[in-house]
């Protein structure tokens, strides 16, 4: 009898650790894994009643529509989760938040469009991920970043049109990448793949299919073959104008900053405003053809030329101006400071002050002023001598002397 009754207490132990649901099939590895096989069972969720330790779940070939958030509370030790060719089109948040220990997971030839990327972050031991055929149209830039053991990625077969340049940084143990059979949109915003394939020791499995789908000048043709012509990364250069061409002139001192690009595609032209009560961001030209700004409390005007003008600069203007040229391949940016003083004798002053300035005198400038990117963020100082009626020593009036503005980089003399 007490040999009966220990066997009984035996088995109520290993029940918790042998439970399968009737659907499944469970069996111990000889590593000691525990297995629940429930492929090609016509399931339509995950099934309830797992052991709360097997390692090997297979779901794959059934009719699972949807991963709720806590479809796999039951199986918080698995490691291989194998749920490809179902048909699962929704995956809530939090669905794979359990499964820190997962290491292959699998969810090919599924109908997944929107994923929980943020789901990613807590599978840090993740070494194989298949994501591919699926319709995935996008992926975020950080999609993979915590994914330091990632051995091999699938994305393959999918509706991706580009790639955020970084995608697959942070990866320092991919060795195998599967990006064909997608979309791709090769505009400049996908260079960056170019390059990064041809500098990458990781496999790129099917190269030659990773084809363009568009511009039409490009179908048909491999991501990794857009010629570099096509596209060059931004160059800047900032220059001082002493007047603006076909625009309205301002009374008082305006400052005027003009901002050269070039690169392929045409680079955007962005400025950005430092001074000590404004932080200004402007994208875009803010002034109509007629000279007149687009909103009449507009105070940093920027024509579509790539000239900024400041009508009425004052010691409120003071600051650090920042052109920014913007394409599909980069960003490259110049910056100066700029600062406003002002004397009866401008001239003297700064030599005083700066004995590497050069006396500009009553020089009068009709062309831009370079400012060399190396010298970016050096301060560039104006002086600007208000006119104003002077009395000669015989009691006669002397006319205006206007000495207008002189614009000096500290170490770089302006010349006109």
């Amino acid at each position: 009898m007490r040999p009966l009754l220990c066997c009984l207490g035996l088995a109520v132990l290993l029940e918790p650790c042998l439970a399968c649901p009737s659907t499944c099939s469970c069996s111990t590895k000889k590593n000691g894994r525990l297995l629940a096989e429930c492929a090609y069972k016509d399931l339509q969720e995950v099934p309830e009643g797992l052991s709360s330790n097997v390692t090997i779940l297979t779901l794959s070939a059934n009719r699972i529509g949807s991963l709720r958030q806590g479809s796999f509370a039951e199986v918080p030790e698995v490691q291989s989760l194998w749920l490809g060719y179902n048909q699962i089109g929704v995956v809530e948040p939090g669905a794979f938040d359990l499964l820190v220990h997962l290491k292959n997971l699998d969810l090919s030839h599924n109908k997944i469009a929107d994923f929980p990327w943020q789901d990613l972050r807590n599978l840090s031991g993740l070494q194989i991920l298949k994501m591919n055929n699926n319709r995935l149209a996008g992926l975020p830039r950080d999609a993979f970043r915590s994914l330091k053991d990632l051995r091999s990625l699938w994305l393959n077969d999918n509706e991706l049109t580009t790639l955020a340049e970084g995608t697959f940084d942070n990866l320092p143990s991919l060795s195998q990448l599967q990006i064909f059979n997608n979309p791709f949109n090769c505009s400049c915003k996908v260079f960056w793949l170019k390059k990064w394939t041809e500098n990458t020791s990781v496999s790129i499995t099917k190269g030659g299919s990773t084809l363009c789908v568009a511009p039409s000048r490009l179908k048909g043709r491999a991501v990794t073959d857009i010629p570099n012509h096509y596209c060059i990364a931004p160059s800047v250069q900032l220059t001082y104008l002493s007047n603006l061409d076909n625009t309205v002139m301002y009374d008082g001192l305006t400052l005027s900053l003009h901002c050269s690009v070039a690169g392929s595609p045409p680079p955007e032209i962005r400025w950005k405003i430092q001074t000590s009560s404004h932080r200004v961001e402007i994208s875009g030209p803010n002034v109509a053809r007629d000279g007149n700004a687009k909103q009449s409390q507009e105070r940093f005007l920027v024509f579509k030329n790539g000239t900024m003008a400041i009508p009425k600069f004052s010691k409120e203007d003071e600051g650090i101006y920042t052109c920014l040229a913007v394409n599909d391949v980069g960003m490259r940016d110049v910056s100066v400071n700029v600062a406003l003083a002002g004397s009866e004798n401008p001239v003297e002053d700064l030599l005083q002050d700066d004995p590497q300035a050069s006396h500009l005198g009553g020089q009068s400038c009709y062309k831009g002023d370079e400012m060399d990117p190396s010298g970016a963020g050096e301060k560039l100082v104006i002086i600007y001598h208000v006119p104003r009626e002077s009395k000669s020593r015989a009691g006669g009036a002397v006319p205006q002397v206007h000495l207008g503005t002189f614009l000096l980089a500290l170490g770089i003399t302006l010349y006109c």
